[in-house]
């Protein structure tokens, strides 16, 4: 990992230079102008195609791909807050992710050069969150001669993650011992609920923000207010068509927030008792329930301290689950990720065990 990081910012540092190059003499290398509304560009997530020529991406793991011919690829972004990082993945190379940290503002990011001939692919991730504001895609540019052609087919599956920074992948590239807070460290795309879904070939929507709680937050908006919207930035008012898109599996991983502002610094007075945390994780569920009334739920929770020895958050949960499926809902149920001691954010070896874990798990339950 640290190796392709190092590579990753060497040619953002190239990349920088090429946009301010092309910027300040007004003439573009590349020849082809595609807009961000062309039909043969693939969107996944929840993102606001309310100016079709400039959709606007927000949630983490937001995702745009397609499939064209020439030698070079340049992205067009306009960020608002200059904070957003990117993945870039070129030919399905995953291995090899060209880091984006976008400016604020409309600029052109040149990605790929001196490409072979014949067709190749991209594959963008947003690695941030509505935390770091939203950013605006504008386009692409191509080699004279190029095109674009139809995109790559679709996973065949599709999975909801509503989650915190657990989900979102805080502070997950971070070395052991390195801060949590970090936007360059922050990577959805290998956070154990990407990763999960990769393996089981299913398209991810990532409903997450670090800090996030089911009754409390580091915030004054919880899960039960922020679920629905159609942005990630903060509480606001827009709203997600849940038609659009419906997942055949939705995995809740909530509680760790509520577990230190309720549990540990007993923030919330009154405070509720164990029977109001249930009912609080049920009455979401609930509406989990009535919008995807086909869907299996998997209701997880760690792998921070949470889950540790001792916890009685995974009772509520456990306690949450019993009841719903007493009411007669037999497609939901737990999967706990155990604590490993680590006192901070999980690494990417953490989510590759929890991945471990979970996916067997709803492969087994789904029979996929």
């Amino acid at each position: 990992m640290k190796t392709s990081l190092t590579r990753s910012m060497k040619l953002l540092a190239l990349a920088g230079a090429f946009a301010v190059t092309c910027t300040a003499t007004g003439a573009a290398l590349a020849a082809v102008t595609v807009k961000a509304d062309d039909p043969k560009l693939q969107y996944t997530g929840r993102i606001d195609f309310a100016q079709a020529s400039a959709p606007m991406i927000s949630w983490p793991e937001s995702a745009i791909a397609g499939t064209f011919t020439g030698s070079t690829l340049a992205l067009k972004f306009d960020d608002h807050e200059g904070k957003n990082y990117f993945n870039v993945f070129i030919d399905d190379d995953e291995t090899h992710a060209l880091v984006l940290q976008l400016e604020r503002g409309l600029k052109t990011y040149p990605v790929a050069d001196h490409l072979a001939p014949g067709e190749h692919r991209f594959l963008v991730t947003k690695r941030t969150e509505g935390a770091e504001g939203t950013t605006l895609f504008e386009g692409l540019e191509l080699a004279d001669g190029a095109k674009l052609l139809a995109p790559p087919p679709r996973p065949k599956h599709r999975i909801e993650f509503f989650g915190d920074s657990i989900t979102s992948g805080m502070g997950d590239e971070s070395p052991d011992t390195g801060p949590d807070d970090r936007g360059i460290d922050k990577n959805s795309h290998l956070s154990y609920a990407a990763i999960t879904a990769r393996a089981l070939d299913a398209e991810i929507h990532m409903t997450s923000q670090s800090g996030i709680g089911m009754m409390m937050s580091w915030f004054p908006f919880t899960m039960p207010d922020f679920y629905d919207q159609l942005s990630a930035v903060g509480d606001n008012d827009t709203h997600w068509d849940f038609a659009r898109w419906t997942p055949e599996v939705v995995v809740i991983n909530l509680f760790q927030n509520d577990n230190w502002l309720i549990g540990r610094d007993h923030k919330m007075q009154p405070e509720p008792d164990d029977a109001a945390r249930v009912k609080a994780y049920r009455s979401f569920v609930a509406r989990i329930r009535q919008l995807y009334p086909k869907a299996y739920i998997v209701c997880t929770l760690g792998s921070m301290d949470a889950t540790r020895p001792g916890s009685p958050w995974p009772g509520y949960i456990k306690s949450a689950v019993e009841g719903a499926r007493a009411d007669g809902d037999s497609r939901i149920d737990t999967l706990f990720f155990p604590f490993t001691g680590y006192g901070q954010h999980p690494r990417v070896k953490h989510h590759q065990a929890n991945a471990a874990l979970l996916t067997p798990f709803i492969r087994e339950r789904m029979g996929w």
